[in-house]
């Protein structure tokens, strides 16, 4: 049975965690546990993540964050697959590292927020691995404290959920750490804990605007039509003011190969785009069309002039949707017409 699709919310805010298969505590080794760092910074760079806490264990991690327009599967397959592949390579074993796919619970109530990163950073101690969290290297909590170098988290955005100055909310932060020690939910598994519950049916409070809804409670995040690989193809390169046979075409030049990195790398991360759909119209192999978006993800984020271009191509083409279903709109109306 093919597993279920998850649903992607573009600026939702989500508490993410895995564990190694058969309980394998690979992150034990400090080499290792860097590494996955690294990779997990890669991601959030590249990807626009704003990470609010992080804690690896030895078994498992735990990485509370706020999704940017590429889908979250794509940031954390990249973590976990990055990661997987380096253990391996270096150990020269094989196999699947990780239990599952990483699961993920989108945080809807924002009331949540002060629980899931004191859960997070409380971790070590509820494994009665230190008595006193600031003692743990390996988790976001030393970082909020201003005691790290080169932050992963956001620590001012963190900080600004338990206060609106730095030394009060250092305070409160450590406050609300003190008085979960004796919460009941600060032990249990992530499927039992208060955010991944179902919640109830409960009378709601108007939606307050947000850096992602509006006053009206709507996403404000682009929105982006499902397009066939033919009709993405099609767009994509009238945008760029080019014809898809100069992408299909064997030139093998630095401009064609930035082109090729540009629309394929935007079609696949922000547009649910398939490599292989992509790769049967240029004439390509799934992989070569991979290694392209690849390329395409990692100029996004050294070269300024194609993060520029990435980012105007993927606004023309939502705006494109845009005026199409308004057209189609105004189309249905009028053949309604008044009265009927």
């Amino acid at each position: 049975m093919p597993r279920r699709r998850r649903v992607f919310v573009e600026g939702g805010i989500y508490h993410v965690y895995n564990r190694f298969a058969r309980g394998a505590e690979l992150l034990k080794d400090e080499e290792d546990a860097s590494r996955f760092l690294a990779f997990l910074r890669r991601a959030r760079d590249r990807d626009g993540l704003t990470v609010f806490a992080w804690c690896l264990m030895s078994n498992h991690y735990h990485v509370a964050l706020r999704a940017g327009a590429v889908p979250l599967s794509r940031s954390m397959g990249y973590v976990q697959a990055r990661f997987g592949q380096s253990f391996n390579r270096r150990r020269r074993s094989t196999g699947p590292l990780w239990q599952s796919r990483y699961k993920a619970k989108l945080v809807e109530d924002p009331t949540y927020m002060h629980q899931l990163i004191v859960y997070i950073h409380l971790n070590p101690v509820t494994a009665g691995v230190v008595g006193d969290p600031v003692k743990y290297r390996w988790s976001g909590h030393r970082e909020i404290l201003g005691k790290a170098g080169a932050p992963l988290i956001a620590v001012d955005e963190v900080l600004s959920i338990f206060g609106s100055s730095l030394r009060a909310s250092r305070r409160a932060y450590v406050r609300s750490l003190e008085g979960a020690r004796q919460a009941s939910w600060r032990t249990e598994l992530p499927g039992r804990l208060p955010w991944w519950k179902r919640e109830p049916d409960r009378p709601l409070e108007p939606v307050r605007p947000s850096a992602w809804i509006d006053a009206s409670g709507r996403g404000t995040g682009r929105e982006r039509r499902r397009l066939t690989a033919e009709e993405y193809l099609e767009l994509a390169c009238g945008g760029l003011g080019i014809e898809p046979a100069q992408l299909a075409g064997r030139g093998s030049d630095r401009a064609t190969t930035r082109l090729r990195c540009l629309v394929t790398a935007l079609g696949v991360e922000r547009w649910s785009q398939q490599p292989r759909a992509l790769g049967q119209l240029l004439g390509r192999r799934a992989d070569v069309v991979s290694r392209w978006v690849r390329w395409g993800g990692e100029r996004r984020q050294d070269d300024t002039e194609f993060s520029e271009e990435y980012e105007g191509l993927d606004g023309a083409l939502s705006d494109a949707g845009s005026e199409t279903r308004e057209l189609r709109a105004g189309k249905s109306a009028k053949s309604v017409g008044p009265g009927t």
